[in-house]
C-alpha cells in the first residue's frame, strides 16, 4: 500500500477546509468523512478522518460521521449526548447491537450542504465562510497546536 494515500493533502490548508465544512453543519445534522471529501472535491474519506483526529476538537466533530451511522468508537456517550441535544435522528439499538446503543439514521440525518454552496462548479468552501465563535474560536490550524492544545481537543474528543 502506497503511504502517500493517508497523506492529507496541501496541509495544512486543506484541514482548515475540513474544519470549514464542519463548523457548516446544522445542528441535527450530519456528513460522512466521504461526504465532507466530495464536498471539497479534494482528498478522501481516511484524509477527512485525520484531519478530525488531528484537529476537530474545537469544531462539532459528531456531526462528521462514519457512512453506517456508527457512533465513534470510544465517544459514543459524548457523541449521543450531543445527538440528543441537538435532535439528530437516531435509530434504536437492536438488542444485540453491541452496548445497545442507536446508530445514526442516515437517511434522515444526512446534509448534503447544498443551501451553504455559492454555486461554484468545484463546490469549495467559501474564502469568507466565518468560524463559529463558540466552535472553532476563529483560530486558523496554523495557529492550533496538534491535537487541538485543549481540553476536549481532538485527542480527549476522539480518545475518551
Amino acid at each position: 500500500m502506497d503511504d502517500r494515500m493517508d497523506e492529507v493533502p496541501q496541509y495544512p490548508a486543506y484541514a482548515e477546509r475540513v474544519l470549514e465544512v464542519a463548523e457548516l453543519i446544522p445542528a441535527g445534522r450530519v456528513m460522512t468523512y466521504g461526504d465532507v471529501a466530495e464536498w471539497l472535491g479534494e482528498g478522501g474519506p481516511r484524509q477527512v478522518g485525520r484531519v478530525m483526529a488531528l484537529y476537530g476538537g474545537p469544531v462539532p466533530w459528531w456531526r462528521v460521521v462514519r457512512a453506517d451511522g456508527a457512533l465513534l468508537p470510544g465517544h459514543e456517550l459524548r457523541a449521543l449526548d450531543h445527538y440528543r441535544a441537538e435532535g439528530t435522528p437516531l435509530r434504536d439499538a437492536s438488542r444485540v447491537a453491541e452496548g445497545h446503543l442507536p446508530r445514526l439514521d442516515m437517511k434522515r440525518a444526512r446534509w448534503d450542504g447544498v443551501e451553504h454552496r455559492d454555486g461554484g462548479p468545484d463546490g469549495t468552501v467559501p474564502g469568507d465562510v466565518p468560524h463559529s465563535e463558540g466552535a472553532h474560536n476563529g483560530a486558523h490550524i496554523g495557529q492550533l497546536p496538534p491535537n487541538g492544545g485543549a481540553a476536549g481537543g481532538p485527542t480527549t474528543v476522539r480518545g475518551t
